[in-house]
This record gives C-alpha cells, structure tokens and sequence, in this order.
C-alpha cells in the first residue's frame, strides 16, 4: 500500500465517511457506492489542494 501525505489519508477518510452515509456524489451526479471509487475520488481531491500524493496510473 502507498504512504501519503497526512493531509490526503484525512482527505480519503473524509470521502469514505461521506460515501458510508449515502452523501458521496461522482462527477456525472450519481451516487458513489464503490470504496475504490470513493477512495479515487478522495485522492483527486487531495491532489488539488496540493498534498503529496503520487502520480495517477494510467
């Protein structure tokens, strides 16, 4: 497993806690019910506000 930033794992944790109460929401609108999505989803957001996350595989 990756070690990231501390302010991704609070990132992801964040996303995850959202996704567990039904509030997480993917880009087309619909309801994120993967936790590998949810995860994806917490590690874009992380990488926007600038934390060290490692480069997207492609």
């Amino acid at each position: 497993m990756a070690k990231y930033s501390e302010k991704a794992q609070e990132k992801v944790g964040a996303t995850m806690h959202e996704m567990k109460e039904g509030k997480l929401k993917s880009g087309s609108g619909k309801k994120v019910t993967s936790k590998k999505q949810a995860v994806a989803i917490g590690l874009s957001e992380a990488r926007k506000e600038g934390a060290k996350v490692s480069k997207k595989k492609s």
